[in-house]
């Protein structure tokens, strides 16, 4: 029998987590949020719960379906046959997560779940279960978010990162799902397979360093535990497939810890988080092949010659003492790694910023990590010679007094949005604005990148005042961020005629995953004059999202897509997306590719809008339109200046808008305006202010934004 699963892990993991359980045997394996979806037989829940390294949970989907009001949620739990999973005198627990309009409390919708069970149970004369916080028989979990209601049987018991090798956490402990994510982002499993080293050297209870050591020796993670959501009792538990899994399993740790190759290494200056190191690798069986020896950093001598992988995680400020206490530990950090594992590879993570930067290496990548709340960046290194990153307050250049003042201006501008961005989630957005008329430049975050576009100079200003003023915006920003210059990313801006707003700046293609509003987008902060995502256009997408249910919509100019994701992701009959840059049109089905939105339903059409409008006979229930200020492509039959042909193309569109549907129309020609004497039998709504992100609120002028329809 296929069943549909759910498995919840950190942020961060999700696309690890695909491939693991892809690896298993999994199908239909999709990511979401903080998990991922998959289904299969009750075998493949089973191989998840025994062999995922990254899950959190492996939860059985039991039942998916609306329930708009407290009734209609009663009723869909209790529609569920309770009496196929919990046994008489079983004992249940309630997991509940998520919020409604209805359901505000998550003690409350547990108890309300706990109802319609007992309910059940009383209406076919059995005895109500009793609760069991502990041990349960069967332990439930049950989420709501909108009208959209999800129950599922927790097959994991405790949670899955709690291994069984580890009955007491160490100082500053790391979770084991977490270790085993910082390894294969490190690529240890295969260096592991080729029998190369590996090295903690502020290994603490030794976490890192024996789930490297279970991968090494092919052992199931969930091979010393005993205790599971699925073996307490539950009705439809297989018992013989579960042996014959966990006899699968002892065999291939077996035969995996006789063929490992590779020699691992932990090392810390705390004798007392040694012994209960070394205690771990005694119970996980793989003491032999691993070594723990007290050793302070500065004093850390590579064990071998052989190069291999160095992981650390290191003490945060947060936890452990102020940031500035610990920067001494992370300069030995830094120049043990460049002095004695030159050839070696290293990954480490810290929350810290400013931390990884006191190590003075140049990262060649990095991943957002969450290690329980904090959130983390994993920072890959390739130990060599051209390592060495001197920062920027050690360099030749002195900071005048108004590159102190745009520094002032930009930590108050980052410190404005901090508390924004935390409750609306943001990750990519604008954080100054040519704020000082003497660095004109707009700065960008994305993620863990900045994205430096300096306004061109006027004719005025000296080059070399120019470019020194530049050099002092680019050192200040990536001191500010506690990036390394590979991490930002700089533009001359200027405008743009024809073609080139549409073409390549670079031949290399460095496209990277965003994220914005629960969707992912491929960005690209070299190889384009635009990114891929036009970040003032935020609540624009949003809007167009909660309007979109059930709706054809039509993006026209419709650039790499990101509003008709949006609009598709709110629930859509359809979409439309019109641009005439064929790379555009591919970047578009790629972003829909990537939230997994793409079929027939969604289609995408290289024209030029002004030409193609005429030939269409479908209606549109909804049209967005955020046409170019100025183009003159060669593919295009004439010119096309949104001032003078704005009136021409938004009656081309009001002809395919549907009876009672609405046209939302942007630009960010700062000069615009809309003729509305023209469109006089329109009822117009001004939605510039509210389409305005806080981010750019010092940019009021950034775009204009309007709602049409007809009279």
């Amino acid at each position: 029998m296929r069943h549909q699963f759910f498995a919840p892990c950190a942020k961060g993991l999700e696309y690890l987590l695909v491939d693991e359980l892809k690896a298993l045997g999994a199908e239909d394996v999709h990511e979401a949020l903080a998990g991922v979806h998959f289904a299969g037989t009750l075998a493949i829940g089973y191989r998840a719960v025994l062999w995922s390294r990254l899950a959190s949970r492996i939860l059985l989907v039991l039942k998916q379906s609306k329930a708009p009001d407290i009734d209609a949620f009663y009723d869909q739990v209790r529609s569920i046959d309770w009496l196929q999973h919990l046994p008489e005198q079983g004992s249940l627990c309630v997991d509940f997560t998520g919020s409604n309009a209805y359901l505000k409390h998550t003690q409350f919708g547990a108890q309300k779940v706990k109802d319609a069970i007992v309910d059940q149970h009383r209406a076919r004369g059995r005895a109500r279960p009793d609760v069991d916080t502990e041990q349960p028989t069967v332990r439930i979990n049950t989420h709501v978010h909108r009208d959209d209601l999800t129950v599922t049987i927790d097959l994991s018991g405790h949670a899955l990162h709690e291994r069984g090798y580890r009955p007491r956490a160490g100082l500053a402990p790391i979770k084991e799902t977490l270790a085993a994510a910082i390894l294969q982002r490190a690529h240890w499993p295969a260096a592991a397979a080729e029998g190369k080293p590996l090295v903690d050297p502020c290994c603490g209870a030794g976490t890192l360093v024996i789930e490297a050591a279970l991968m090494a020796a092919d052992i199931a993670p969930g091979l010393f535990r005993e205790d599971f959501g699925f073996n307490q009792g539950w009705l439809l538990h297989d018992d013989a497939l579960w042996t014959s899994l966990l006899n699968e399993a002892e065999q291939r740790a077996e035969q995996g810890v006789a063929a490992v190759r590779s020699e691992l290494f932990g090392f810390d200056a705390d004798i007392r988080v040694l012994q209960m190191a070394r205690k771990h690798a005694e119970r996980a069986g793989i003491d032999d092949f691993v070594q723990f020896e007290r050793k302070p950093i500065a004093n850390l001598q590579k064990p071998i010659d052989q190069i291999g992988i160095v992981v650390a995680n290191p003490p945060y400020g947060e936890r452990l003492g102020e940031v500035e206490a610990l920067t001494a530990t992370y300069q030995e950090l830094g120049e043990t790694l460049y002095n004695e594992f030159q050839g070696w590879q290293a990954a480490v993570i810290t929350s810290e910023p400013v931390l990884a930067k006191a190590m003075h290496l140049r990262s060649h990548k990095q991943y957002a990590m969450y290690n329980g709340a904090l959130a983390c960046k994993l920072y890959l290194f390739d130990i060599n010679e051209q390592s060495r990153w001197q920062p920027p307050e050690e360099r030749e250049l002195k900071l005048s007094e108004g590159a102190e003042a745009f520094r002032n201006r930009l930590q108050k501008n980052r410190k404005h949005l901090a508390s924004w961005l935390k409750r609306e989630d943001v990750h990519c957005y604008r954080v100054y604005d040519a704020d000082l008329p003497e660095y004109a430049a707009a700065i960008d975050v994305y993620g863990d990148q900045l994205l430096i576009q300096e306004y061109q100079a006027p004719s005025k200003i000296p080059e070399a005042v120019a470019q020194r003023r530049l050099r002092e915006l680019v050192q200040v920003a990536t001191e500010v961020f506690g990036l390394s210059p590979e991490r930002v990313q700089l533009r001359t801006r200027a405008k743009q005629k024809g073609l080139s707003q549409y073409e390549k700046i670079a031949e290399a293609q460095h496209f990277e995953v965003i994220e914005e509003g629960g969707l992912k987008f491929w960005v690209n902060l070299q190889d384009y004059l635009d990114t891929g995502l036009f970040l003032d256009h935020r609540i624009t997408r949003t809007l167009i999202r909660e309007r979109a249910a059930g709706k054809r919509f039509l993006n026209l100019f419709s650039y790499t897509g990101s509003v008709s994701v949006y609009a598709a992701a709110g629930g859509a009959h359809s979409t439309t997306s019109v641009d005439m840059s064929r790379t555009y049109s591919d970047w578009a089905m790629q972003n829909f590719e990537l939230n997994q939105l793409d079929g027939p339903a969604h289609q995408f059409v290289q024209a030029d809008v002004m030409q193609w409008l005429p030939t269409v006979r479908e209606s549109f229930d909804l049209i967005f339109i955020d046409p170019p200020t100025f183009s003159n492509s060669k593919r295009m039959t004439d010119v096309f200046d949104v001032q003078r042909d704005h009136v021409e193309l938004l009656r081309q569109a009001l002809q395919r808008l549907a009876p009672g549907g609405e046209l939302i129309f942007s630009n960010n020609f700062r000069r615009f305006v809309l003729d509305r004497d023209a469109l006089a039998d329109c009822e117009i709504e001004d939605w510039s202010r509210k389409t305005l992100p806080m981010d750019f609120a010092r940019n009021p002028r950034i775009h204009q934004c309007w709602r049409i329809r007809p009279r």
